[in-house]
């Protein structure tokens, strides 16, 4: 089993390394696009695309290591016999227990292991399950996030995961494009996370050197963990390769939200220019309150800058106005983060994976 754990980590890391590699190619071609950001799905300050993508990079970036260290991490049981104790072993070599640990690491090094553990019950123990489990459902709370992040964003139009030329969205709404892909990885993202549970249980009901509790259990829970994480990567694989950004109606969402946040910059131009920061404030909020009206009464576009430009007590800064409303000035460090978080972090972690990045995901919708 230590054996097939080992293996089956083997097949995850390049799977996620390039899912890693092809999102840090997205978020670096769109490391400076403006758009709106969001706290409790509800508009807030600026990011920019690119850096969005590095929040999901970062969780996968924490995953990737933690699959190698958990995967480095693995020892083996070795030779211990039926209750851990060696006893038929140094039986056999007549009470020479150099010989017995001999047999040991020879054991351990032709299983392909750097160390076994000293202290086994009849199995090892099963708390090394629940280490592998718990970071396979600490990935899949990752792509659940991620995937979902995709799903509201293809509601709002500003992205869509790949759409094949003859899918269909819907066999009775044949306009829709349904993000089917990252709603299967959300699905078989909540079975992973669940699926951590079986070892928690298994490793707590192991009374003394073993019981049989475990057998059947595990045979059914890691098998599906792993063929569950590998069908994940797969589809995320696939998404990440071919997400598609609409780059106007982020422009256009933008606009419907930004004379609001250049609220306080107005101010300070207004105040620069020899206004009184009180007497505009008032302007200010009144004016707000009218477009914002507009907006949710009437459903018209914001109006804000409109109202401003018109009216004559803000004349002082009506050439200024393009420049307070530059998207790009109100989206901070946040290209200069991507940059630096993918040189020091991301490209440094994907080195060892770069003779198999080239590796294409085949998906069968």
């Amino acid at each position: 089993d230590l054996i097939i754990l080992r293996n089956a980590l083997d097949l995850l890391l390049p799977k996620l390394a390039r899912v890693i590699s092809r999102l840090a190619d997205f978020a670096k071609e769109r490391a400076s696009l403006p758009t709106l950001g969001f706290t409790h799905f509800q508009p807030a300050q600026l990011t920019t695309v690119g850096k969005r993508c590095c929040l999901w990079i970062q969780d996968l970036c924490m995953d990737l290591q933690n699959l190698k260290r958990v995967r480095d991490d693995l020892r083996f049981r070795g030779v211990k016999g039926t209750t851990g104790t060696q006893a038929s072993f140094l039986q056999l070599f007549e009470g020479d227990d150099h010989k017995v640990e001999q047999l040991d690491k020879m054991v351990t090094d032709k299983a392909g292991f750097k160390r076994a553990f000293i202290i086994t019950g009849q199995t090892y123990t099963r708390k090394v399950d629940i280490e592998v489990l718990s970071v396979l459902a600490s990935l899949g709370a990752s792509v659940h996030k991620i995937c979902t992040d995709i799903r509201l964003l293809a509601n709002l139009k500003e992205m869509e995961e790949p759409f094949e030329k003859q899918q269909i969205g819907s066999s009775a709404m044949p306009y829709k494009r349904n993000p089917m892909r990252s709603e299967r990885c959300c699905s078989l993202a909540r079975h992973l996370m669940t699926l951590v549970m079986d070892p928690l249980q298994t490793a707590s009901v192991q009374w003394f050197e073993r019981t049989l509790d475990d057998s059947a259990n595990r045979r059914i829970c890691l098998a599906e963990a792993f063929l569950t994480a590998d069908t994940i990567l797969n589809t995320l694989q696939n998404i990440s390769e071919g997400l598609v950004v609409y780059p106007k109606v982020i422009e256009r969402r933008i606009r419907q939200e930004l004379p609001f946040m250049a609220t306080e910059n107005i101010i300070m131009a207004m105040v620069k220019a020899g206004g009184s920061r009180q007497d505009c404030h008032e302007k200010i909020r009144v004016l707000s309150q009218q477009a914002a009206s507009v907006v949710k009464q009437e459903g018209g576009d914001n109006d804000l800058i409109e109202r401003i430009q018109a009216d004559a007590y803000f004349s002082p800064i009506h050439s200024q106005l393009d420049r307070l409303l530059d998207p790009s000035s109100f989206t901070g460090r946040a290209s200069q983060q991507v940059q630096r978080f993918l040189e020091e972090e991301v490209y440094p972690l994907l080195k060892p994976y770069e003779s198999v990045m080239k590796v294409k995901a085949e998906l069968c919708l």
